[in-house]
């Protein structure tokens, strides 16, 4: 009986308490896409994604018309997501509609028909509106974003400058990879010129030199996937992948003049999106070649999320994003939630008294990592490092970049098996900055020290400090500093730890009871 009460709960302690479920139903010119989301936070978890390919904004251009065909598909989707909606049990339903519904003579027709199945009104988004939307998703997701920001649909490109928490007023081009087949008569050669003479119009790219282009859209996060296959590249997460210009005009030539059933990783990119990489490179490659960014950021998060980040308050959207995650995974897997704020403090005045002249980012880092510290902790102890390394390095954080990942699992991966640099992963070493995998390890090493003090429980590690000190004879120390009622905590295992820390700092390890 006892068993049978276990297997019968539901009170899904794995997920935050944040109030219901929230659904965004986005009815795009090329797919329908459902997503609930946990709840309204600041770091939005998906807890379902589904998206079907009913390609709306296609011949939308030269019939004026949405095919019946793909009228059919989309509302047949719709009648599903509602249905999966209900077994979710989520709280609201934001239905919204883009490009192909807003410029077809029949869209409204459409939109009646699918706020009849859905059961709620559905708001056609105008081009500004999308644009400031897609801004939102991407301010939401990177941490003090710069840049310019593209969003490419199947109708249209929107085209945004964001600085911080600021969007100024975006632009909309008839450049989506369905648009751009339509009026080129499927002819690659022709689409390039249409996008040549209509993307000297945008203001936006005339500011991006130097800067960030944030690539949102389907197509180019497919483009994205692909790159990372012709490159080897070892992490296979979408948000904030890093192109470099140079590189990226190599590969989008590449693509255009490549069948798309050559291209490496291929199959991975769905049968209706493929004719669309070569208009989704051409795209890029001119604003590329005309913008000259110093980066080009894949964005995971787009209109969806930036309906959500519209809905903050002004603190909440204030809020860290990486911290955030970070600190919910600490809430939902931590022995002690509170051990791991506290252990912010604590390596706070480690790093103080070392003068490793930290940068705001990278302290940001650090702390991000003390929170995820403790995630592992149900795992075999002899597979609690790998564990752990594998649930940081490919988790859905955002406001993070690749290195800083590799960092968050470094150190987690130090803290669990032990300080050598040579045993850790090469692929991780391989994204990290040299100086981050040293940042790492030193806080791995400072990890290893805490926990058997605290045991991960909170309320001990502020009676305690970890300094870095010189004695009177000048010689560095990294030294200790324990209560007299915890003297009994003293013994080799715990020196032991402080040796191996103190061989990394090249300090004297000292314990000092007082």
């Amino acid at each position: 009986m006892a068993t049978e009460k276990l297997l019968a709960r539901d009170d899904a302690p794995g997920r935050l308490k944040v109030g219901r479920p929230i659904a965004i139903i986005d009815i795009g010119s090329n797919s329908v896409r459902l997503v609930v989301y946990e709840g309204l936070t600041r770091a939005p978890m998906p807890i379902y994604n589904e998206k079907v390919l009913c390609g709306l904004g296609r011949n939308v251009v030269s019939t004026g018309r949405l095919d019946e065909e793909a009228v059919a598909r989309a509302l047949k989707a719709l009648a599903r997501f509602k249905a999966l909606c209900q077994t979710i049990r989520v709280g609201e339903i934001l239905v919204l509609a883009t490009a192909a519904a807003r410029d077809a003579q029949n869209g409204p027709d459409f939109l009646e028909r699918a706020e009849a199945i859905v059961g709620r009104p559905i708001e056609l988004l105008s081009g500004a509106r999308e644009a400031e939307l897609s801004s939102l998703g991407v301010i939401s997701g990177f941490h003090e974003a710069d840049g310019v920001v593209g969003d490419l649909g199947g109708g249209s490109l929107e085209l945004v400058d964001v600085e911080g928490l600021k969007a100024d007023q975006g632009v909309t081009l008839p450049l989506g990879g369905l648009t751009l087949q339509d009026l080129s008569d499927d002819s690659p050669r022709k689409a390039q010129r249409l996008v040549r003479e209509a993307l000297p119009r945008a203001p936006q790219l005339a500011r991006l030199k130097g800067r960030t282009f944030y690539a949102v859209g389907g197509t180019w996060r497919n483009l994205a996937r692909l790159h990372m296959a012709e490159r080897g590249y070892p992490l296979r997460v979408m948000q904030d992948y890093r192109i470099d210009p140079a590189d990226g005009l190599a590969f989008l030539e590449m693509v255009e003049r490549t069948p798309a059933s050559a291209l490496k990783e291929i199959e991975s990119v769905s049968d209706a999106r493929r004719p669309l990489l070569a208009y989704g490179a051409i795209v890029l490659e001119e604003i590329i070649r005309l913008g000259k960014p110093a980066s080009v950021a894949i964005s995971a998060l787009g209109v969806r999320e930036g309906i959500l980040f519209d809905r903050l308050d002004d603190e909440l959207k204030g809020a860290d994003p990486l911290i955030t995650a970070a600190a919910d995974f600490n809430l939902l897997r931590a022995r002690s939630p509170g051990h791991g704020v506290e252990l912010m403090g604590w390596t706070d005045a480690l790093f103080d008294s070392l003068d490793l002249d930290e940068t705001p980012q990278e302290r940001r880092l650090r702390h991000a990592a003390c929170l995820l510290a403790d995630i592992g902790w149900r795992a075999h102890p002899d597979y609690r490092g790998e564990q752990s390394v594998n649930i940081i390095a490919n988790a859905a954080f955002i406001g993070i970049d690749h290195p800083g990942r590799a960092y968050l699992a470094l150190a987690n991966y130090f803290r669990h098996e032990g300080l050598s640099v040579e045993k850790a992963s090469g692929q991780l070493k391989g994204l990290a900055t040299p100086r981050l995998i040293t940042l790492a390890r030193i806080l791995g090493g400072a990890f290893r020290v805490a926990y058997p003090i605290s045991v991960a429980m909170e309320g001990v590690l502020p009676k305690t400090a970890l300094m870095a000190r010189t004695s009177s004879k000048g010689a560095p120390r990294i030294v200790l500093h324990l209560p007299e009622d915890m003297s009994d905590l003293v013994g080799e295992r715990l020196f032991g730890r402080l040796k191996q820390l103190g061989k990394v700092l090249e300090r004297d390890p000292k314990i000092q009871v007082a």
